[in-house]
């Protein structure tokens, strides 16, 4: 338990807290707590031959890394049950058509398509990505009123930002917004 709370847990909260979006690039076997940091980030890029392991069960152990949580969240409590209890490979398609991975890619095509991905987001809003994050990762602890809430107080944050003035002005002059924060 010591490693986990010195070193995994504040690790996963820091990935989570990030002002910035996070993008993974998964190529092979992702297990145990690499899986859960793998999980954790916003975009998640699989190759066709990537797969998702749970093996913590086969050697008498809890999945950790936050890997109950995230795992419950993405893919229902029942699919979670069995990723941990099984411990079977979830294949990249099979983990994509749960909801638990965004894209599935050739794998020579991983990295690539997450630096891609990458440069696209560096041109956005990231006053936006920023709050952004932090409601998605709210939400999933909340209930719909308290989600309305914290989504109205970010707004109003957003609404006051340099990215909403320069996104408004490129939506009125017709042109793509070029965001500089």
């Amino acid at each position: 338990g010591e490693t986990l709370e010195q070193d995994y847990n504040p690790l996963m909260e820091t990935l989570r807290d990030l002002p910035v979006p996070v993008i993974s690039a998964v190529r092979g076997a992702v297990a145990g707590v690499g899986a859960s940091i793998s999980l954790a980030c916003d975009i998640i890029i699989a190759g066709h031959t990537a797969y998702f392991l749970e093996a913590f069960a086969r050697v008498g152990l809890v999945p950790d890394g936050g890997a109950t949580w995230i795992l419950t969240r993405a893919v229902g409590r029942v699919r979670a049950m069995e990723m941990m209890m099984l411990a079977e490979r979830i294949p990249a398609q099979q983990a994509l058509d749960w909801g638990l991975i965004t894209r599935v890619v050739d794998d020579a095509e991983v990295e690539e398509t997450a630096i891609a991905m990458a440069r696209r987001l560096a041109q956005g809003p990231s006053h936006s990505f920023r709050l952004i994050r932090k409601a998605a990762w709210s939400a999933a602890d909340s209930d719909f009123s308290t989600a309305l809430a914290t989504e109205r107080a970010l707004q109003k944050q957003a609404g006051q930002s340099a990215d909403f003035a320069e996104g408004l002005a490129a939506f009125q002059q017709k042109r793509p917004a070029r965001f500089h924060s």
